[in-house]
């Protein structure tokens, strides 16, 4: 059972899982739930599913997974925490009362509210059990490759990664997602699978999560630039709340941001200064902040006099995305820039 401030325990896959949609999934479990699967080796991979309701890579890719192994025999055995399932059966990110299951685990801030709390005694139940690795697993709502995301340039944790993707995003913000929460903890990792419904980003996920029950350790092996393409956000692009959003190829005296239409399209490509993204009635309508808070306009993207939204520097766009309610829940998107690697991570005598 669970209360407000834990989820439900499971030391079994409850009759129905392996067969529900994200959307039926509240009739197999009644709210987040942590189920514990016993494997030949110890300790845990730690997967989550469903922080984002709407997002169900995730869950198939666990499906999936566990069809083709006995349940008594796994590899390793297996922590799942089921996030956000009332969110999954409205098929939305979020419900409006809720706040982003992806922004409540600890080194977010205080634990104001129950999930809060949930959160970080789902993090303080896998310390205990000395976690071997995590893994987040989202949909993407723009087009984007499929790429894996980390907060920490470690081997272990970029050998991780490139267990998913050669791709790879280094961010230290925002604050209170569930891989940062881990990353004291064990190796972790963000892997992003495309949109919702790309059955190549599905099969790489459950090839990913094969891959990791079968690990008896994760090596440390440095990485060579060869084996990566290593990203690292720079900025955050919201929208002023409130904000009405559009797309098309000029200005609308009925929207207060026009967007490109093919927005998402620029995503994981290079953007050279002048790039024109839309149009804003008034500049206040973006925000636009580095890991520090520092605003970025002026320097990275901004709203010109004419009222042209233009990239001011060369950019790496990822994540935008033409949902607007994505972008008035979380953001626009993020700019990047490429990122050499580091000595310390870097192959000895690498380039």
């Amino acid at each position: 059972m669970a209360d407000a401030e834990r989820p439900y325990l499971l030391d079994h896959l409850p009759p129905g899982f392996l067969e529900a949609r994200a959307r039926e999934l509240h009739r197999v479990l009644p709210g987040p739930t942590l189920i514990e699967l016993a494997g030949r080796r110890e300790p845990p991979l730690f997967v989550s599913l469903l922080l984002h309701g709407n997002e169900d890579v995730g869950l198939r890719a666990v499906q999936e997974l566990l069809r083709t192994h006995r349940l008594d025999r796994l590899p390793r055995s297996l922590a799942l925490f089921v996030g956000n399932v009332a969110a999954a059966a409205a098929g939305v990110r979020r419900l409006p009362d809720q706040p982003d299951y992806n922004r409540i685990w600890p080194g977010g801030g205080p634990g104001i509210t129950p999930v809060h709390r949930m959160a970080a005694w789902v993090v303080e139940r896998m310390a205990a059990r000395g976690v071997f690795a995590s893994a987040d697993l989202h949909n993407n709502t723009g087009r984007n490759p499929h790429y894996a995301c980390v907060n920490r340039l470690e081997p272990a944790f970029l050998r991780l990664a490139l267990l998913f993707s050669r791709i790879v995003v280094h961010f230290t913000r925002p604050r209170g997602v569930q891989s940062m929460a881990f990353a004291p903890l064990c190796p972790a990792v963000t892997v992003e699978c495309g949109r919702v419904g790309d059955g190549a980003g599905l099969r790489r996920a459950v090839a990913f999560l094969e891959a990791c029950l079968h690990l008896a350790e994760i090596p440390a092996r440095p990485v060579s630039p060869e084996e990566i393409d290593l990203y690292h956000t720079v900025a955050r692009v919201r929208v002023r709340p409130g904000a009405r959003i559009a797309f098309g190829t000029g200005p609308d005296p009925e929207a207060d941001l026009v967007l490109v239409p093919d927005i998402d399209r620029l995503n994981f490509s290079e953007l050279p200064a002048g790039t024109v993204l839309g149009w804003a009635r008034a500049p206040e309508v973006l925000v636009v902040e580095n890991d520090d808070g520092e605003r970025l306009e002026r320097a990275c993207l901004g709203v010109a006099p004419d009222g042209t939204v233009l990239v001011r520097c060369h950019v790496v766009p990822s994540m935008f995305t033409r949902d607007v309610r994505v972008i008035h829940q979380d953001c626009l998107g993020y700019l990047m820039e490429r990122l050499p690697l580091p000595e310390p991570v870097r192959a000895a005598g690498a380039g």
